[in-house]
């Protein structure tokens, strides 16, 4: 049964599912679709565009869908999309796309901790964490499994690769290939997330390529281009090296070592 409470100010307008729980003073806009089972903390704020999927929590004080802050922005109608089992945790501020992209999102089972800011035309996927007072800049990419520290912030057409580790306060201006840890000031890859990718299954014989082709990568003293070469005449196109090449073929900000 959906509870609304009295002091909620929710538009007769928007699309609200089953067993869905709004707090007070939560305010709800006229374009708004909330899945099933979700729960709307006090005081939060689901502006137009707003999309959710099913049990999706979000916590006081969360603004999801307020207008992007690009000056190119007019006013046209986008969204900001939220995937199942996800949570936003207490004054997370996401901004919803502008005619560039249409759309944010963040993908399924994700958890964005309090004080995050995810800003316009930003794709986050599935089982994203970003932690406390996370800042990330419009238009970046963020693929699966992506776990980001306290405090970093992320500049704006940033890419970062799946199953990538960025520790706590540094600032990320590079594209960060997937399988990494990155830290330090510049950033720099300091390893490969070992932890992470035992606690997700991946076997010994994937974790020995993925450092093979780091190695290769930042310290055989070739260039980018010639390293990449190298590793496709190597490796063709298996599955977790290959992962790694179809990213740097997509970067636009390389730069981290």
């Amino acid at each position: 049964m959906t509870m609304i409470e009295k002091t909620a100010v929710v538009s007769s307008k928007a699309s609200i599912g089953e067993n869905v729980k709004i707090a007070h003073n939560a305010v709800i806009y006229d374009d708004v679709i909330i899945g099933d089972n979700c729960e709307i903390g006090p005081n939060a704020v689901l502006y137009n565009g707003a999309r959710l999927g099913n049990n999706v929590k979000i916590f006081q004080g969360a603004s999801v869908s307020n207008d992007p802050q690009d000056l190119k922005f007019s006013g046209e109608p986008t969204e900001f999309r939220i995937g199942d089992n996800s949570v936003i945790r207490e004054f997370a501020t996401l901004h919803r796309g502008t005619d560039a992209h249409g759309y944010s999102q963040i993908g399924k089972d994700c958890l964005i901790m309090a004080y995050a800011h995810v800003a316009h035309d930003c794709i986050l996927g599935n089982n994203v964490i970003l932690a406390n007072s996370v800042q990330i800049g419009g238009h970046v990419e963020i693929e699966d499994w992506v776990i980001v520290g306290g405090s970093v912030p992320i500049h704006q057409f940033v890419k970062i690769g799946q199953h990538t580790m960025i520790g706590g306060g540094w600032r990320v201006p590079y594209d960060v290939p997937p399988y990494m840890i990155a830290a330090q000031e510049p950033l720099k890859y300091t390893g490969v997330n070992l932890v992470g990718l035992r606690r997700r299954g991946f076997s010994n014989e994937q974790i020995t390529k993925i450092k093979e082709a780091y190695k290769t990568l930042f310290h055989s003293g070739k260039n980018l281009g010639e390293a990449k070469a190298e590793l496709a005449e190597k490796s063709g196109s298996e599955d977790v090296v290959g992962v790694i090449l179809d990213f740097l073929g997509r970067i636009t900000r390389p730069g981290i070592k």
